[in-house]
């Protein structure tokens, strides 16, 4: 257990942003598996919408810290190319 003011306030901010990234991840990941969804039920037009909308909120992640940079890029590359096998 954390002894000084110092370890102690560090244990208090790392509780509060495992919070913030957990939300942040759950976020991302609704996201993507309403674009898994839509890409299973054949839609090409739905599928590629929601890939649209799951793309910011990758990057926002990157951004934020939740994710790395190449796992969002590989993430929605992949997406995309299932999207795009659809036609």
């Amino acid at each position: 257990m954390a002894n000084s003011p110092q370890a102690k306030k560090r244990a208090r901010q790392n509780e509060k942003r495992f919070a913030v990234n957990k939300a942040r991840r759950s976020r991302i990941r609704t996201f993507l598996r309403k674009a898994e969804e839509a890409i299973a039920s054949g839609n090409k037009e739905a599928a590629a919408e929601a890939v649209r909308a799951a793309q910011p909120e990758l990057m926002r992640g990157v951004t934020k810290g939740v994710y790395h940079k190449n796992t969002a890029s590989r993430k929605i590359s992949r997406l995309t190319a299932r999207v795009k096998a659809l036609g």
